[in-house]
C-alpha cells in the first residue's frame, strides 16, 4: 500500500485558556476539535466550510505556521514535528502553502527573480548557474513569460500573481500543496484559468492538493473528495458527486441548498 501524502490523527487546536495578568480565567476557544483525515497521493481533497469553521487554522498547522495543541500529522509517512526539527529544507521539500491573497503573499520589495530564486537556493540543489534556467521552466509551467523575472509583484494582476505564487511553491519541488482559498480573490474568468492550470500542474508534476474553499462550485470542479468542516469538526467526507447529490449531515445539506450552481444528480 502506498504511503499517503498526509495523515492527520486527532488534531486539535485551542486558543486562549489559562489566566490573564489579573489572574482571571481566559476563555478557551477550540478552533479545531480533534479531526482525523488523510490525503492520498495524487489526490485533490477539498476542505469546505463557512468562515470561522477552522479550515485555515487546520491548514496552518499542516504547514507548520501554527503548532497543534494535540494530535499527530504525518507527511508522506514521516512525523511532521520531526521534519520541522530537521530544518526548513527537509520540511519545505515535502509541503508548500499557497495563500489566498496572491499579491500580499509576494514580497513587494523583491523582483520575481529574487522571489523564485529563494526556494531554489534554500530548499533545492540547483547551482547558481542552473537557477535561471529552472526559473524559466517554472514560469513556463504556469504560463508566464520570461520577462516576469525583472518585474515586481505590484505590476501583475491577481491571476498573474497567483500563477507566480504557484511557481514559487513548485520551486521547492514539494509534492504536496496546501491551497488556501487560492481563487477566491480572483474574477470568475480568471478563476477558471487558475483551476485549469492547477489541474494541469497536478498531472504534470504528480502533485497532491489540499484545496480549501467556501465555494462549492469551485470545489465540484476540482476535487476528488470533499471534507466538510463545521465548528472545528469534519462532519462529512465523500466524493463530490455523492456529497452534493445526497448530503448526509444537516450542515452539508444547508451548504448544498445555498449553492444553486451545484449540479445535483
Amino acid at each position: 500500500m502506498s504511503v499517503r501524502a498526509i495523515e492527520v490523527r486527532d488534531l486539535c487546536k485551542t486558543f486562549g485558556g489559562g489566566r490573564n495578568l489579573f489572574g482571571r480565567p481566559r476563555q478557551a476557544v477550540d478552533a479545531v476539535k480533534c479531526v482525523s483525515f488523510h490525503l492520498a497521493r495524487g489526490e485533490t481533497l477539498a476542505l469546505v466550510g463557512e468562515s470561522g469553521s477552522g479550515k485555515s487554522t487546520l491548514a496552518r498547522m499542516l504547514v507548520g505556521l501554527e503548532a497543534p495543541s494535540s494530535g499527530a500529522i504525518a507527511i508522506k509517512g514521516k512525523d511532521a514535528g520531526s521534519l520541522r526539527r530537521d530544518g526548513p529544507r527537509a520540511f519545505g521539500k515535502m509541503i508548500q502553502y499557497v495563500f489566498q491573497d496572491p499579491v500580499a503573499s509576494l514580497n513587494p520589495r523583491k523582483t520575481i527573480r529574487e522571489i523564485l530564486e529563494a526556494p531554489l537556493a534554500l530548499l533545492s540543489d540547483y547551482e547558481p548557474s542552473r537557477r535561471r534556467a529552472r526559473m524559466r521552466e517554472l514560469l513556463d509551467a504556469v504560463g508566464m513569460p520570461e520577462d516576469t523575472l525583472v518585474r515586481y509583484p505590484h505590476e501583475f494582476s491577481g491571476g498573474q500573481a497567483q500563477r507566480i505564487a504557484i511557481a514559487r511553491a513548485l520551486a521547492a519541488e514539494a509534492e504536496i500543496l496546501v491551497l488556501d482559498e487560492p481563487v477566491s480573490a480572483l474574477d470568475v474568468s480568471v478563476q477558471v484559468q487558475v483551476l485549469i492550470l492547477l489541474r494541469d500542474l497536478k498531472s504534470r508534476f504528480e502533485l497532491s492538493y489540499l484545496f480549501i474553499s467556501h465555494d462549492l462550485a469551485v470545489v465540484e470542479a476540482i476535487s476528488d473528495r470533499v471534507a466538510v468542516m463545521h465548528f472545528g469538526e469534519i462532519v462529512e467526507t465523500a466524493p463530490p458527486t455523492r456529497l452534493f447529490a445526497k448530503p448526509q449531515h444537516a450542515y452539508t445539506q444547508q451548504l448544498v441548498a445555498s449553492a444553486p450552481r451545484i449540479r445535483r444528480e
